[in-house]
């Protein structure tokens, strides 16, 4: 059974009761999964961009849209309408698919993994994630890269705050570190 199936199946009905609220469709529920990589100093190097977009394509299985200045930075070396960025912004099937990845295959994956830190949320219920490298992703072969990249995948849900945050993606076996 796929996680999207034991969420609407089971996860959900049992969150209900947790939560106290009349209704399934009151509880919490995953809206979007965004994948951002910004290119950094990178951002006129051809072979880096190109690896780039190929490797958020084969991690989301989606074609990264690029990113561009709206203005002009004189200290950073960026023009206005200059690639500073990809993102992928998942929905529906793919989302649950790279999430359910994402959460059972890639982050144990992340060398000394502890779990990840509680205090990610933005107040809102949405919870950011860095990470350093691409390689804990097994669709990437390691012995291919050229340049390390890193990542931010923001986790955006329907939750009303922080704690009903939590409680959905630990629900969603979210690998959270003890304690704080």
């Amino acid at each position: 059974m796929s996680l999207k199936e034991e969420f609407y199946n089971k996860i959900r009905i049992d969150l209900k009761k947790d939560l106290a609220v009349n209704s399934v469709e009151a509880v919490p529920q995953i809206k979007k999964i965004v994948v951002n990589m910004g290119v950094g100093s990178n951002k006129d190097n051809k072979v880096f961009m190109k690896e780039a977009i190929n490797e958020l394509e084969i991690i989301t299985g989606l074609k990264p849209s690029e990113r561009k200045s709206k203005t002009s930075i004189s200290n950073f070396k960026i023009r206005k309408g200059q690639v500073v960025g990809l993102t992928v912004t998942l929905r529906g099937n793919k989302m649950w698919s790279f999430y359910e990845k994402f959460v059972k295959i890639a982050l144990p994956r992340v060398k000394d993994f502890r779990g990840i830190s509680k205090k990610s949320f933005d107040g809102s219920g949405n919870y950011s994630l860095g990470i350093i490298e691409q390689v804990i992703f097994s669709e990437i072969d390691a012995n291919k890269i050229v340049y390390n990249k890193p990542l931010q995948v923001t986790i955006n849900t329907s939750a009303k705050n922080d704690e009903l945050g939590l409680k959905l993606l630990s629900a969603l076996n979210m690998p959270f570190r003890e304690g704080k």
